[in-house]
């Protein structure tokens, strides 16, 4: 059996020609995130404990406090942006000023989690590599890479040059409404920006680190059906109708026939129809009544649509209205969207060269490339708010696993991969020239 010197010495000598690549500065940077990673672990612990589920206000304002104590020692200007008017805590945006003229770099993450005050899963435990908590990974793990690879960056000299912009959400996980004003401010950043890095979980499939560029939209419908009521033994005859519910289903049933394409998906998930049907205010509960010898005289359906790009959104959307537009006799129905919309972030060439980029990284840490992630695999966020303005790269956070369960973890070593690659992308990119900002449709 090889001594564990003897493969000390072996795991050196294989990773020490990629590691040559790296410069001095960079090599630095690696050190500082190996040696300062118990004081990782041990701020994601504090931040953790602290409930900042997206409607305890004062909980995620602790926790932008938190950030706060991080990032201003770096030589950050940080704001607290209060959200009151969007029924939210607040964001924090922080600005470090660099060299003039060079790429101007946007970090978003967030300081809420789906985990209210109520939630019984509320503390940090750590099981040898397993970190485990609300928002270990999502996205407080996220923001612990993101300081990981500040503080790297400060050590080894390549923070004074760099030109960053820090927009931390309060609402990631439950947007503030209108969303005109909960994201006006992330919406301004990336009107400034050349490049926005998303610190949200790394993609793993099949154990392989994935590079994500794009992102699908999310958005919500509502159709309603009413119809004709009378006696069940009427059901189906001239000037009666089929009643509101069988209305529903044709449309339902019609969307799951006519709908599919690549990219979208489309689901219903809530439905309900009787002599009455209610949706409460929060539009996440239904109450119906009816009896079985009555055609009922009202239906509702709720559900989400994911898409690609505005392109798609438009034309499925116009595909819906038609087809609710072919109401069965008797019966009519109305369909609608709802006002918050996570837009869509479709790949863009800007963005496959920040991900070759990335991967120019991982060739001189040694490590695997990085394919592109499928956006099916990936669900909506903040970094598609500025999409049509700049290019970007998401999933710049750590590994994990049951994100928004009570199984919730983080993969420790994941930490230090992840703010390693951050912190040379993010040097390397702060010695180039800025880019001229061309408006994208």
């Amino acid at each position: 059996m090889k001594s564990p010197i003897l493969a000390s010495v072996a795991l050196l000598m294989s990773s020490a020609p990629a590691l040559a690549a790296l410069s001095p500065a960079e090599q630095k940077m690696v050190q500082t995130v190996d040696a300062e990673q118990p004081r990782t672990v041990g701020m994601l612990e504090k931040w953790v404990n602290q409930n900042s589920g997206s409607l305890n206000l004062p909980g995620v304002a602790a926790v932008g406090t938190m950030l706060r104590s991080e990032l201003e020692p770096l030589g950050f200007k940080v704001d607290w942006v209060d959200m009151k008017a969007a029924q939210r805590s607040g964001h924090i945006i922080a600005r470090h000023a660099g060299k003039k003229g060079t790429t101007r770099m946007l970090l978003i993450g967030h300081l809420d989690t789906v985990f209210e005050p109520d939630s019984p899963f509320q503390r940090w435990t750590l099981e040898g590599k397993t970190g485990r908590g609300p928002g270990a990974g999502d996205d407080k793990g996220g923001m612990a890479v993101m300081v990981a690879a500040l503080r790297a960056m400060q050590a080894a000299g390549t923070l004074k040059g760099a030109n960053i912009t820090i927009v931390l959400t309060g609402d990631e996980e439950d947007a503030g409404t209108p969303l005109s004003v909960a994201r006006r401010d992330l919406i301004a950043e990336g009107k400034r920006a050349d490049a926005a890095l998303d610190f949200e979980g790394l993609a793993v499939v099949d154990g392989k680190d994935m590079g994500s560029i794009a992102r699908r939209s999310s958005s919500n419908w509502t159709v309603k059906v009413t119809g004709n009521s009378a006696h069940s033994s009427g059901v189906g005859r001239p000037g009666t109708g089929y009643g509101a519910i069988y209305d529903l289903v044709r449309i339902i049933d019609q969307f799951r026939k006519e709908l599919p394409e690549d990219k979208l998906t489309f689901n219903v998930g809530l439905i309900g129809g009787g002599q009455s049907a209610e949706l409460d205010a929060g539009q996440i509960r239904l109450t119906a009544t009816g009896k079985t010898n009555i055609i009922a005289s009202t239906a509702v359906a709720r559900g989400d649509l994911r898409a690609i790009s505005q392109e798609q959104i438009d034309r499925v959307q116009a595909k819906m209205r038609a087809i609710v537009g072919q109401s069965l006799e008797g019966a009519k129905a109305e369909l609608s969207f709802d006002q918050k919309l996570y837009p869509p972030m479709p790949p863009t060439e800007g963005s496959r060269a920040l991900l070759g980029q990335l991967n120019g990284v991982n060739a001189d840490l040694g490590l695997d490339k990085m394919e592109e992630l499928d956006p099916l695999r990936r669900g909506a966020g903040d970094i598609s708010f500025v999409a049509a303005d700049v290019d970007g790269l998401i999933g710049l956070g750590p590994d994990g696993s049951g994100s928004h369960t009570p199984t919730e973890t983080v993969d420790i070593p994941s930490i230090a991969k992840q703010a390693k690659r951050a912190a040379i992308l993010m040097s390397r990119l702060s010695r180039e020239r800025a880019t001229r900002k061309v408006p994208r449709s």
